[in-house]
């Protein structure tokens, strides 16, 4: 029988604000790096820190919520100038947590 896929906790946060502006410039950094730089890069990163930075400051740790989270709230974000989707943003949201915590988030390791 196959085996669920163990959720990833993030640890408490201890400074969500911290947290926010760090997570801003990854994915700024990121959107830039993915395609090309764009000044709605800048405002992704902002909203989706910002839809972060609410549900840390609501006690959610969880991983996989945090990215459904993010998802369900960049539907309102309007992507008509950007190459980008809420679904491309939550994952490489997810992907830049799991790498700042060390985890290898290549086949599920």
């Amino acid at each position: 029988m196959v085996e669920p896929i163990a959720a990833i906790t993030l640890p408490n946060s201890q400074d969500p604000i911290k947290e926010g502006q760090w997570l801003s410039k990854a994915l700024r950094d990121w959107l830039d790096r993915e395609f090309i730089p764009e000044a709605i890069n800048e405002k992704i990163a902002q909203r989706a820190a910002q839809i972060f930075v609410r549900q840390r400051l609501e006690g959610e740790n969880d991983l996989g919520t945090l990215v459904i989270a993010i998802v369900t709230e960049m539907q309102a974000f309007d992507f008509r100038a950007s190459f980008f989707s809420e679904f491309a943003i939550a994952n490489a949201i997810g992907d830049l947590l799991l790498e700042s915590l060390g985890v290898d988030r290549c086949c599920g390791q």
